[in-house]
């Protein structure tokens, strides 16, 4: 049986899309763009991928009927104002979701998940990897913003358990979850409006959140931490109250919910 076409996105004003059929990386394809002069905004979305990538070198695997879109752009400001993408990342693929379940506010079960994971009844749905390109030129960044959703199936065999919109009953297509990507990432990329209001975008974060107090793993290189989850510090850093009272606070490591 041939497989269903898949829907042309819409995208926002100002924004660009280029559309393959297959592709080693979406994040590969737009840094090499960018290398090669383009600034964007473009995303750049593939309907496969054989080589695509999660934070810290994983794999991700690519199954087709599921998401892998990235967005190339160029930012005023340095890279640390560049980081808080992550966040914002993080709270556009949430509300696509969202929309996509057909519940535009806060669906029962779904959460970020420090820093912008986004989980369904403790499982994976979706993950963001943001990457840099070259150094800051003229107080301006180029970064790349990679999305993956689980729209049709999910892996196994990863370090935490994984769900797809299908697995909860939700038929989702590729290209109308990038067009819901799309818009809500060009609507917080205007709110945060380049650094100048990201504690707006830290409560909106915090709002999709789990709750504080929910038990949390994090692991470092060299230890494992366990305890609760306490907010975010004023610059979205992860804050986790220690079993033994003390708070961390984490700019780096890997978060899982330990009853997942």
């Amino acid at each position: 049986m041939a497989a269903s076409p898949v829907s042309e996105p819409k995208l926002p004003p100002g924004f660009r899309l280029l559309r393959l059929e297959s592709v080693d990386s979406t994040n590969a394809e737009a840094k090499r763009r960018a290398k090669a002069g383009e600034k964007g905004p473009l995303w750049i979305w593939s309907l496969r991928q054989s080589a695509g990538r999660g934070r810290q070198g994983r794999e991700w695997q690519s199954a087709p009927g599921n998401l892998f879109a990235s967005l190339l752009l160029t930012i005023e400001g340095p890279l640390g104002v560049a980081s808080q993408l992550s966040l914002l990342a993080g709270i556009a693929a949430y509300d696509a979701v969202a929309e996509l379940m057909g519940d535009p506010g806060k669906p029962d079960g779904l959460v970020l998940k420090w820093p912008n994971d986004v989980m369904l009844e403790h499982m994976k749905l979706g993950g963001i990897l943001i990457e840099s390109v070259g150094a800051p030129a003229d107080n301006r960044s180029t970064v790349v913003i990679g999305t993956g959703l689980n729209l049709a199936s999910y892996p196994d065999h990863i370090p935490q358990p994984a769900t797809s919109l299908a697995a909860q009953g939700i038929g989702a297509d590729p290209g109308h979850a990038l067009q819901a990507l799309a818009a809500h990432t060009a609507r917080w990329l205007s709110r945060w409006d380049e650094g100048a209001s990201f504690q707006a975008i830290r409560r909106a974060w915090l709002e999709r959140s789990a709750p504080p107090g929910t038990p949390l793993q994090v692991k470092l290189p060299q230890e494992t931490l366990e305890g609760v989850f306490a907010g975010l510090d004023a610059g979205g850093a992860l804050r986790l109250k220690t079993k033994d009272g003390d708070e961390r606070r984490l700019t780096a490591g890997d978060v899982f919910f330990p009853s997942a």
